[in-house]
């Protein structure tokens, strides 16, 4: 199941701010990719026919598909748990390629996995 209201909302200075992380996931489908946040926790609401929006209290991400095996991550994360995200995808064993960008746009941090 990959539909979960059991997880917690944003904190408020996370809900409505801009996105800042963006990134491509490979290896799974994003109903799968949706299912492994809903299993570590995470919320997760139908965001679109085939999209999905996971967020916990330090991250809010749209997860919409690119093809069968890739999957497109973008929204808002706490700058400071950017590593948090990456070791849950690598926990998951989904690869990545994350990016994070300040409110100007200009890139500040990617990373591989």
């Amino acid at each position: 199941m990959d539909i979960s209201d059991d997880g917690p909302d944003p904190a408020p200075e996370w809900r409505d701010a801009g996105n800042n992380v963006c990134g491509i996931l490979r290896g799974h489908g994003v109903s799968a990719v949706s299912g492994l946040f809903v299993g570590a926790g995470w919320r997760s609401d139908s965001s679109s026919w085939e999209g999905y929006e996971v967020q916990t209290r330090w991250c809010r991400v749209e997860l919409d598909p690119l093809d069968r095996a890739e999957t497109l991550l973008n929204g808002v994360v706490d700058p400071g748990r950017l590593d948090a995200l990456a070791s849950l995808l690598s926990r998951f064993q989904v690869g990545f390629v994350l990016e994070l960008y300040d409110d100007g746009g200009d890139l500040l941090r990617e990373i591989t996995g």
